[in-house]
């Protein structure tokens, strides 16, 4: 059944809700791992770098906790739910890593990090 499926059964949503949250947390994995190849010369920025992501993979289970903090009230809609917050989180995540890879126009004093132009 598709996940899009009206006659869906709430286990088959669940399913469907987690296997996408599951491409998202690839989705990030891979660019994750872009960005670290891209700067494995950057000791400095590495070390920095996976700290951010430590941390950000710390304030997503809070967030997600947070969001849904007593489980028995939401029954057997508490998986999809818990599944989509992580894929949106994780979603913007992948924007946010995304800009080191993508860099930013020569000029932006700000950039930080972020590469010039994609270099």
């Amino acid at each position: 059944m598709a996940c899009d499926n009206p006659n869906q059964s709430q286990a088959g949503l669940n399913q469907c809700a987690s296997d996408s949250a599951s491409g998202a947390d690839a989705e990030l994995n891979r660019i994750y791992a872009k960005v670290l190849a891209a700067n494995a010369n950057d000791k400095v920025f590495l070390d920095k770098f996976k700290a951010a992501q430590r941390a950000w993979i710390v304030f997503r289970d809070a967030q997600i906790a947070a969001r849904y903090p007593s489980p028995a009230d939401y029954g057997s809609v508490l998986p999809m739910c818990e599944s989509g917050e992580y894929e949106l989180l994780t979603r913007d995540r992948i924007k946010q890593l995304n800009e080191w890879m993508a860099g930013t126009q020569e000029g932006d004093v700000c950039a930080g990090s972020y590469p010039m132009n994609g270099q």
